[in-house]
């Protein structure tokens, strides 16, 4: 898709959007996401046939203020021109969900549940949770800390059965952190393969924090997809991919983006800079001349200004510590409703 150039993130709507500017090279960033918000405040749901391949629908809460793009991706053709799997992307945008309010983290837990069940599809009674990334480093450790708010049931299951603990509404919950290959000298996915083997689960759902091309969806953003998940794709850190074809079950990924490359964070600004260029009368030569670069060349450019020394900085919000903890609480709270419903439903 962008030849040698790769942008780095980990979501399929970053990767919608970038198509969509690379196809229309001239078309103003901030006249798009203008246009975005007008179609936000409307409520509207559309259907987004620009990407062929791809069908895109968007759906507005604007009472709790969430914003749901569902990208699915259908040929390969739309496939290769995402650069991601063919499957279904769910991505809640919730431009507050870094606020403390436990009350607004219920609502966006039981809207994430919702989506899961609609992914899940009935698959509960045996589901093994993993918790990606590694709990040492506070960015990294959304997996983790989603792991240790889950309320695990196996065990209580195989030794004592569902009616004596009241769990006749739920599956078999196990979960794993099977931490990262420098703790571990072993890839994630043969430790993951290797308990999917001896427990059999009927579906594995992988967390793990993510990488973002937007500082808008840090911390912000939660993407839901039944295609599984390249752990560390986001940061340049290839390892094995963990879905159905290497486990041999359904897999879920749900993920937040934690973090942004150097590169981005230059890029947003030079997008801002060229916004108030385009408004001062002295400075719109310069504005309109940087404006006719599309996303793609803006970035390579960047990198090759802040090269060698912070092409590889990865950067993160200072209140990610508290952050983290809010989010894991929200996500482990929507497998917890999603679990608790009748695995006959």
């Amino acid at each position: 898709m962008l030849g040698k150039f790769q942008i780095r993130t980990d979501l399929a709507l970053d990767a919608k959007e970038l198509c969509e500017e690379m196809a229309t090279p001239h078309h103003s960033r901030s006249e798009k996401n203008q246009n975005v918000r007008k179609r936000n405040r409307a409520g509207v749901r559309k259907t987004d046939t620009r990407i062929r391949g791809v069908k895109v629908e968007e759906d507005t809460d604007e009472e709790r203020e969430i914003y749901t793009t569902t990208v699915t991706i259908e040929t390969e053709n739309g496939a290769k021109a995402m650069g991601k799997p063919i499957g279904t992307y769910i991505t809640m945008e919730v431009p507050n969900m870094s606020s403390p309010d436990e009350d607004y983290h219920r609502e966006i837990s039981m809207e994430l549940a919702e989506h899961l069940n609609t992914l899940i599809d009935g698959r509960k009674d045996s589901v093994l949770v993993v918790g990606l990334g590694n709990r040492e480093v506070t960015p990294d450790a959304l997996g983790p800390d989603v792991v240790n708010n889950l309320r695990i049931t196996r065990h209580m299951m195989k030794e004592y059965g569902r009616m004596p603990n009241g769990m006749e509404r739920t599956g078999e919950i196990s979960a794993i952190v099977p931490g990262v290959m420098a703790q571990t000298g072993m890839e994630t996915l043969e430790i993951i393969r290797g308990v999917v083997e001896e427990t059999k689960p009927g579906l594995v759902i992988a967390i793990d924090a993510l990488a973002a091309r937007s500082t808008k969806r840090l911390n912000r953003t939660i993407q839901i997809t039944d295609t599984g998940i390249n752990p560390g794709s986001g940061v340049g850190n290839h390892r094995n991919a963990i879905n159905e074809e290497t486990l041999g079950v359904p897999v879920i990924a749900v993920g937040v983006p934690t973090v942004v490359d150097a590169a981005t964070i230059v890029n947003d600004t030079m997008e801002e800079l060229i916004a108030e260029m385009d408004r001062s009368d002295h400075m719109r030569l310069l504005g309109g001349t940087l404006g006719t670069l599309d996303y793609a060349e803006k970035h390579e450019m960047i990198h090759e200004l802040i090269s060698p020394h912070l092409n590889t900085m990865f950067v993160t919000p200072k209140d990610i510590d508290e952050t983290v903890k809010y989010l894991s609480y929200t996500i482990s709270e929507a497998l917890n409703i999603a679990f608790s419903h009748s695995i006959n439903e």
